[in-house]
């Protein structure tokens, strides 16, 4: 999921005034006598998995018969200015679907109910993906449920690594590197040939070399944050980075997994392997962009970690479920959320909608399929930025992009570049939110 926080943060003090005092305006947590729920859903949902809505919906009816359930979807490009308004209107749905980059504001602003002493009665909240459990928390506290997300694994090329005698997918980020060299050997006479395509400012990718080595972008102390790229392990993981990618990759140092997109300049044949989403498996084959006779000639595995046999947390993109503060009919709203996201749900999920569900427990539905499963089971080792509310403010400032960017083009030492970017962070997460 290729997701942004949007909307301005300044709209954030008048919504939690209206929609508290929407909220103190209800005399009990339900209404009585509820006769429709309203839920917010992406037109994803729609389009790939109604039946799986319209399962939940049936369920949820032989429970609450009087009870009408309205589902109502939505697009990515509005649906926060509709639910910015519908807050500040007292009309919110009781159910709504964010993306997992888009919950902080709302759980900062105190606009979505605090489900922490309910979680247990949630689906697999044991196991939920860490990176989706991440985004529903904040500062220890649960404000929605994982919904199913999107995860990135080595995309390569079977034909080469055949021929370059690699007989099997790396187990460790040791052994890939080796297996890159091998690649190096037999290709890289060829002009721009990259064993790993790796572009010089590809954040995502990146930032998994820091956590694989127990490091982190920031974290919350005392009330503040603090920049962490800078820490000792942190440092090791961004070291580990530059001695993998340079090598490796001949990418465009100064550009990005989306310009050239990645997967396209891997149809070109000059890329032994990339780090990309499950999506672009596909669209490496597209008829019109892509080379379609790559078709049979690519494979994927989660990246290895630097621990052998584990593997290297990937960034996870997806979806959660929130209730809005406003909701009167919060009790169903909860129901409804456990019966989509139970298990049978969410097993349909990733069979109908080939989506990567919210636990871990089925990373493996769809251990047969070559283009989902190693992506599911990437997903079984996540990390997700820091829930801090000026966090799109640290994207917009492009920090982690100049910071990779500066490690792999040499133009200062990973110290010194980690030093500066996490003042920067420390500096940004800390500022007024307004």
């Amino acid at each position: 999921m290729r997701r942004r926080y949007i909307g301005a943060l300044a709209l954030v003090a008048a919504l939690t005034a209206s929609a508290i005092t929407a909220a103190a305006g209800s005399t009990s947590p339900d209404r009585q006598n509820a006769t429709k729920i309203v839920i917010w859903l992406q037109n994803d949902a729609e389009s790939n998995w109604a039946s799986v809505v319209a399962a939940t919906n049936q369920s949820f009816k032989a429970r609450h018969g009087d009870v009408e359930v309205d589902v109502q979807y939505q697009t990515w490009g509005d649906h926060l200015t509709k639910f910015d308004a519908a807050l500040a209107g007292g009309t919110a749905p009781d159910v709504i679907e964010l993306g997992n980059t888009e919950t902080t504001r709302y759980m900062a602003a105190r606009l979505l109910q605090d489900l922490t002493t309910a979680r247990g009665s949630f689906p697999n909240s044991r196991t939920w993906l860490g990176a989706l459990t991440d985004s529903c928390t904040y500062r220890g506290r649960l404000y929605c449920v994982p919904y199913y997300a999107g995860a990135r694994a080595v995309i390569y090329r079977k034909d080469q690594y055949k021929a370059a005698g690699i007989k099997s997918a790396p187990k460790s980020l040791a052994a890939f590197r080796a297996a890159g060299n091998k690649l190096m050997k037999r290709y890289g006479k060829q002009r721009n040939y990259s064993a790993l395509y790796f572009p010089g400012r590809y954040v995502w990718a990146s930032m998994s070399f820091v956590y694989d080595y127990g490091g982190k972008i920031a974290e919350l102390k005392n009330g503040r944050w603090v920049g962490t790229l800078n820490s000792p392990k942190a440092i090791q993981g961004l070291n580990a980075l530059k001695a993998t990618v340079g090598p490796l990759s001949r990418a465009n140092k100064t550009g990005d997994e989306a310009n050239p997109q990645q997967a396209l300049v891997f149809s070109k044949g000059r890329v032994g392997s990339f780090i990309g989403n499950g999506w672009e498996w596909p669209y490496a084959l597209d008829k019109k962009v892509g080379n379609p006779s790559l078709a049979g000639k690519i494979g994927a595995y989660p990246m290895p970690s630097r621990v052998k046999g584990k593997f290297m947390p990937t960034f996870l993109g997806g979806s959660d479920l929130a209730v809005p503060v406003t909701s009167r009919n919060k009790s169903l709203a909860y129901d409804w959320i456990r019966t989509f996201t139970s298990t049978n749900s969410m097993r349909q999920l990733a069979t109908i909608g080939k989506q990567i569900p919210n636990t871990t427990t089925l990373a493996t539905v769809n251990a047969k399929n070559p283009q989902l499963a190693p992506f599911a089971l990437a997903s079984k080792s996540s990390f997700f930025v820091p829930t801090a509310p000026n966090w799109v403010k640290v994207e917009n400032a492009r920090v982690l992009q100049v910071l990779v960017q500066t490690i792999v083009t040499g133009k200062a030492t990973v110290a010194k570049a980690a030093k500066r970017a996490s003042d920067q962070i420390t500096k940004i997460l800390n500022s007024p939110t307004t």
